[in-house]
């Protein structure tokens, strides 16, 4: 069986467990040398413990794969540039950038604090800039001195910051940012060879198990379980390849079986009085322009369904 990214140099965050190992995993098998960069830290952000990358490294070398293990904090902005040369320095090169590392601090906003917000908005928006900034300082010199790479980037958003979830201001805010940072990328680093996109997955993963069993979103024993981490694998490693060339710019959102393009934000319902407006008559117009407008998609994506008039 052919290997879709054969000899391709991958950097992965956040890779030593959960989802991001399962990235790992399956680029290896498809042929890739990896960076496996975990801290080690705790759901929460806390602690460090080289372990979990260092064994995620083993299990490829177990599969005849090549690895190197990187616990460089990619929210620190040398640590990031540590983690993009150990892919160098090691593999002579980069070609994918997978920012997928993060943590949870939920709380609602007025019980929120100054701490719980700043770690998160670190963690998952610096830590995702980080790392993408020094890799395309890298592939920009590269284009210039006429080695230009088939780069990629994909990044992590979720349904938080697309759709909204109570309880997650800080996440959502910072998942909501690296969309759109995400789409800025893509259009900015197009010109050196680079592609950037980003995903929204649903799987479990030590974020989400607790909340996944309390919903009752378990698989049945012997059945397909949609939210296997692995399901989400797949659409990474394509993205990180080189068949992905014409694809740029996009959400996809990931769970089991099924793949959607997330269609963002467009203007809906407009007026335009042609002057300016008396604070007053707007009382006529906001209410009427907001009822035409389709309803905020809900947690899974999908708008409501529009009430029928009597």
């Amino acid at each position: 069986m052919s290997q879709l990214c054969k000899d391709r140099v991958v950097v992965i965050t956040g890779a030593g467990r959960g989802i991001g190992r399962e990235y790992a995993l399956e680029f290896a098998r498809q042929g890739a040398r990896v960076v496996v960069n975990d801290l080690g830290a705790a759901g929460d952000g806390s602690g460090a413990d080289a372990g979990p990358a260092q064994s995620v490294v083993n299990e490829i070398r177990a599969l005849g794969g090549q690895a190197v293990a990187n616990t460089d904090d990619i929210s620190d902005w040398d640590g990031a540039q540590r983690l993009i040369q150990t892919a160098i320095d090691t593999f002579g090169g980069l070609d994918v950038l997978v920012n997928n590392a993060g943590i949870l601090r939920d709380k609602t906003l007025v019980n929120m604090s100054i701490e719980e917000w700043d770690s998160v908005i670190r963690v998952h928006l610096r830590g995702t800039f980080c790392p993408m900034r020094h890799a395309a300082a890298y592939w920009r010199d590269e284009s210039k001195a006429g080695r230009q790479r088939a780069a990629r980037v994909i990044n992590t958003s979720s349904s938080s910051g697309l759709y909204g979830i109570v309880g997650q201001t800080n996440y959502g805010a910072a998942k909501a940012g690296i969309a759109n940072m995400s789409i800025v990328a893509s259009q900015e680093m197009g010109r050196f060879g680079v592609t950037v996109n980003a995903i929204y997955p649903t799987a479990t993963s030590r974020l989400t198990e607790e909340l996944f069993k309390k919903s009752g979103l378990v698989a049945e024993p012997g059945k397909f379980d949609a939210f296997d981490a692995s399901n989400v694998a797949p659409l990474i490693v394509w993205l990180g390849s080189e068949a992905s060339s014409g694809v740029t710019g996009r959400v996809f959102g990931v769970r089991g079986g099924s793949i959607t393009v997330a269609e963002g934000w467009s203007a809906g319902p407009s007026v335009d009085k042609g002057s300016r407006w008396e604070p007053e008559e707007l009382t006529a117009v906001i209410p009427d322009l907001v009822a035409k407008a389709a309803a905020n998609a809900n947690t899974s994506g999908k708008r409501p369904a529009a009430k029928q008039e009597a």
